[in-house]
C-alpha cells in the first residue's frame, strides 16, 4: 500500500496543494486568452495571423513581467504552469500523430527525413555553440529548426531542464524566421526549378509548424499541400525519439548513473503511448479534436508562464546570437532538403 501511494503521489494533486497554485494558473490563463484573442484579431483583420498564439503568449507574459512587479502569490502557479502543464501538453500531443502516415511515403524518403533531422540537429547544435550560445539554448534552437519549431522547443525544454529565458528566446526568434520563411517560400519553385511534389518535400522539411506548411504550399496546389503535410508529419514523428535521447543525455546524476525517470520522463512515455493508441484506433474519433485542443491550450498557458518568468534583459543579450544560430540552421536544413530531393529523383 505504501509503495502504491509513493508511485501515484506525483500524479495526485490534492485540493490543499492546488489552492496555492490557482493565482498563478489564473494569471497564465488570462495572458493565454489575450494571446488567442490577438491571433484571432489578426486573422480577421488581414486574413491570417502574422504571430501565432504561442509566440504572443510569451511576448505578452514577458511584457507584463517587465512592466509590473508580479505578486509573490502567483509564483508557485506560474512555475507549475511552465513545467507540469507543459509536460501534460506534450503527452497529449501524441494523440495528434499516427504511424499510418508512414504508409504514404517511400522508404527512401522516410530514411532521408530521419537522416536530415539527425544531421541538422548535430550541426545546428555545434553552430550555436560556435556562436557562443549556452549548451541548452543551442539544443533548443537545433530542435526547433530541425523538427517542428515551437512544439519541439516546448517538448525539449523539460527534457533537458532548460531555463525559461532560453525557451522564450528560442521560440521568439525562430518564430520570426518561421514567418519570414512562409512569406518567401512560394518564390522558390520558380527560382530553383521545383515542381509541386519537390516543393512539397522542401517545404515539409524546412517550415516549422504544420499550419505554416499549409500556408507555404497552398499557392502551388493540392499536390504540394499533401506532399508537404506528409513530409512534415513524418518529421514531427522524430520528436519522440529525439526527446527520449535528450532525456538520456541530460539525465545523468552526480554518480554517473541514470535513473529511469530521468532516462525516459513520464510525459515522453505517455507521448509514445498516445501515438500508439491513435495508430491502433484506441482513441475514439470524437475525442481527437478535444484532446488536440486541450494540448494546444495547455501549451499556450505554459508559454505564458515562461514569458511571466523571463527577464527581458536576458532576451536582449542573447538576441543577435540566437538569430544567427537559427538562420544558419535554417540554411543548412534547406541545403540538406535540396540534396534529398535530388537523391529521390535519381533513384
Amino acid at each position: 500500500m505504501q509503495h502504491h501511494r509513493a508511485a501515484t503521489q506525483p500524479f495526485h494533486i490534492s485540493l490543499r496543494r492546488l489552492t496555492p497554485l490557482l493565482p498563478g494558473i489564473l494569471l497564465c490563463a488570462a495572458v493565454s486568452c489575450a494571446a488567442i484573442l490577438a491571433e484571432t484579431f489578426q486573422a480577421r483583420l488581414v486574413g491570417h495571423a502574422w504571430l501565432g498564439d504561442l509566440v504572443l503568449a510569451i511576448l505578452f507574459g514577458t511584457a507584463l513581467r517587465s512592466l509590473i512587479t508580479l505578486p509573490a502569490v502567483a509564483s508557485a502557479g506560474i512555475k507549475f504552469s511552465a513545467k507540469t502543464l507543459l509536460e501534460i501538453a506534450v503527452a497529449l500531443l501524441g494523440a495528434s500523430l499516427s504511424l499510418s502516415i508512414l504508409k504514404g511515403a517511400g522508404g527512401l524518403l522516410i530514411g532521408g527525413i530521419a537522416l536530415i533531422v539527425a544531421l541538422s540537429l548535430v550541426v545546428s547544435y555545434f553552430a550555436g555553440r560556435m556562436l557562443g550560445l549556452p549548451p541548452k539554448l543551442a539544443t533548443l534552437i537545433a530542435c526547433g529548426n530541425s523538427i517542428c519549431g515551437n512544439s519541439a522547443i516546448a517538448a525539449a525544454a523539460p527534457a533537458i531542464g532548460a531555463k525559461p529565458e532560453d525557451v522564450a528566446a528560442s521560440i521568439a526568434f525562430t518564430a520570426v524566421l518561421g514567418v519570414a520563411a512562409v512569406l518567401l517560400m512560394p518564390f522558390l519553385p520558380s527560382l530553383l526549378g521545383l515542381d509541386a511534389t519537390q516543393y512539397g518535400i522542401f517545404a515539409g522539411l524546412t517550415v516549422y509548424a504544420v499550419p505554416q506548411v499549409l500556408a507555404a504550399t497552398a499557392p502551388l496546389g493540392t499536390v504540394a499541400v499533401q506532399t508537404g503535410t506528409i513530409v512534415k508529419l513524418i518529421r514531427v514523428l522524430m520528436l519522440g525519439p529525439v526527446i527520449a535521447t535528450l532525456s538520456l543525455i541530460h539525465g545523468q546524476s552526480g554518480t554517473g548513473r541514470l535513473k529511469l525517470q530521468q532516462m525516459v520522463p513520464w510525459f515522453i512515455i505517455c507521448f509514445v503511448l498516445m501515438i500508439m493508441a491513435r495508430s491502433f484506433g484506441l482513441i475514439p474519433q470524437a475525442l481527437l479534436g478535444p484532446v488536440a485542443t486541450l494540448s494546444n491550450v495547455l501549451t499556450i498557458m505554459s508559454m505564458a508562464a515562461l514569458g511571466l518568468s523571463v527577464d527581458i534583459r536576458s532576451l536582449r543579450h542573447a538576441g543577435g546570437r540566437v538569430i544567427a544560430a537559427a538562420s544558419l540552421s535554417l540554411v543548412l536544413l534547406g541545403v540538406l532538403s535540396l540534396g534529398l530531393i535530388a537523391l529521390t529523383q535519381t533513384v
